[in-house]
């Protein structure tokens, strides 16, 4: 007898003995005992039942008493039964009104309050992007998660897993393992021209942790940041929940203005955070006078700079521009990128290369938060590096999403009510803007139809941090298969009128 049957077998068995009244009947007494235990989550939602078969023995009653028992449970939606799988429990506690007696009521005020800082973070969750896994049709973020090579990741971890030794199965370092980082260092070197001491790079799950360990060592409440605008909600989330004073500044056609950056009334900037290969969600790439003039700005005013360069290899797929941290001298940029964005979300691997003064800080917090990344999933991305499998896979990829964006382009050309924004091939997403005037209201309204048929999409209004605000369509094109486009975009036509 395996332990989930043992003890569940154990749990019904002791509620059934608490039963006491003697003028029920045995299934009945045995219905009690069993909903008993699903009430107070002793057989918590999803959790299968022993057969009746089972229960009949160990209770020693008919099994006709046990079936009559688990009827009257189905009646009542708390066991759900199929055909081949037996009883499982169905009692989820955010769907019931939970109640309490006297003696176990809850008072309000018998907690601690919850942190400003806390509070801070409750209150922007809203502003952050996020969604379904299972609505693969348009979610921006996403690349062509189908050509991605499966069979090659998983011979490296079962290389992994065979040869390794049992003291890599201790603590790791929090920035990340050396192999690693030498080979992003390389590889960054190669494919960006950056160059940066390895010992620099910090190894995160992603972008947004990044943000987070750069924001939490260098902004106090107050203290001022610059966001482009419109921006990734998600950049916007973190550093108002930091309760950082944000300072959003608009784009032209070279990327954010240096002439609203020095006509700011705020002279004090501690940090500026930027998309220059891509601008978000707009596209537009930044010019190299323009980061040449950014990077005069912030040494002017003595501000951190961070580079997110979120989908570098596509951006810049047509045309190369140096980043801004290899124009740097002064050592003021922090370098972001994701390999989540490049390979898939679930790998939650990303990096940040630090300037010097602030990697004993970050190290520390890492330290105090999550501790590090998996050491496994570190050393199959450091082999997936050094064997080349990473450029051959971005090369299929932007060559497959090359193709699905010149179909959904297509498609989407029979709207007659929003038209896209003509931009050359240097992202994994598209904005469509409304052909005429849409409220905030009504593009909401029309997401929550699209979601209605699987269909995700983004807010444009949500990237801008005040108003006016633009409303409009984010759709991320590159991880729908070609049948799935033509289907879904004839979907967003008629949903559009």
């Amino acid at each position: 007898m395996n332990a989930n049957l043992k003890f569940t077998l154990n749990q019904i068995t002791l509620s059934y003995k608490k039963q006491t009244d003697k003028n029920i009947n045995k299934y009945t007494k045995l219905y009690y005992a069993i909903k008993q235990c699903i009430l107070n989550l002793e057989l918590p939602h999803s959790w299968f039942l022993p057969s009746t078969r089972k229960v009949s023995e160990e209770l020693k009653i008919s099994r006709t008493t046990v079936v009559k028992a688990y009827e009257l449970l189905l009646l009542e939606n708390m066991l759900i039964s199929k055909i081949g799988s037996g009883y499982t429990v169905n009692y989820k506690v955010s769907e019931k009104k939970t109640t309490y007696n006297s003696a176990t009521e809850v008072k309000l005020n018998g907690y601690p309050k919850i942190s400003k800082l806390g509070k801070s973070f409750l209150e922007n969750i809203t502003l952050i992007n996020r969604s379904s896994s299972t609505n693969v049709a348009f979610r921006p973020g996403l690349p062509p998660l189908d050509v991605f090579p499966i069979n090659q990741w998983k011979n490296l971890l079962n290389s992994y897993w065979r040869h390794v030794k049992v003291s890599k199965l201790s603590y790791s370092r929090s920035t990340g393992i050396d192999p690693l980082k030498k080979n992003i260092a390389n590889y960054l070197n190669v494919s960006r021209n950056i160059k940066c001491d390895y010992r620099q790079i910090v190894v995160v799950s992603g972008s947004l942790q990044s943000l987070y360990l750069i924001a939490s060592v260098l902004i106090n409440s107050g203290d001022n940041v610059v966001l482009e605008n419109p921006s990734f909600p998600n950049v916007n989330s973190i550093f108002k929940s930091i309760r950082a004073n944000l300072i959003p500044v608009s784009i032209d056609k070279e990327g954010v203005s240096i002439d609203k950056l020095n006509q700011l009334e705020e002279k004090k900037i501690k940090l500026a955070h930027v998309t220059p290969s891509n601008h978000y969600p707009l596209g537009t790439k930044m010019s190299l006078k323009r980061r040449k003039d950014l990077l005069n700005w912030a040494s002017d005013n003595k501000t951190i700079i961070i580079e997110n360069d979120y989908e570098h290899e596509v951006a810049n797929y047509l045309e190369k521009i140096p980043t801004i941290f290899s124009l740097d001298t002064e050592d003021r940029t922090v370098y972001m990128g994701t390999f989540n964005r490049l390979l898939h979300p679930s790998i939650r691997l990303g990096y940040a290369i630090v300037p010097n003064y602030l990697i004993g800080a970050v190290e520390a917090l890492q330290e105090h938060s999550h501790r590090f990344v998996a050491p496994s999933i570190q050393v199959v991305m450091s082999e997936f590096i050094k064997r080349n499998y990473l450029y051959q896979h971005l090369k299929n990829s932007i060559e497959v999403a090359q193709i699905r964006r010149q179909l959904f382009l297509n498609e989407f050309l029979k709207s007659k009510k929003m038209t896209i924004q003509s931009n050359l091939f240097s992202s994994l997403h598209l904005v469509a803007n409304f052909n005429e005037k849409v409220s905030i209201e009504e593009e909401a309204n029309i997401i929550r139809k699209l979601k209605d048929e699987k269909i995700m999409v983004y807010s444009l209004s949500k990237c801008y941090i005040n108003s006016p605000k633009q409303t409009g369509l984010i759709f991320g094109y590159s991880a729908a298969r070609e049948y799935v486009i033509k289907i879904k975009v004839k979907q967003i036509i008629k949903i559009l009128g």
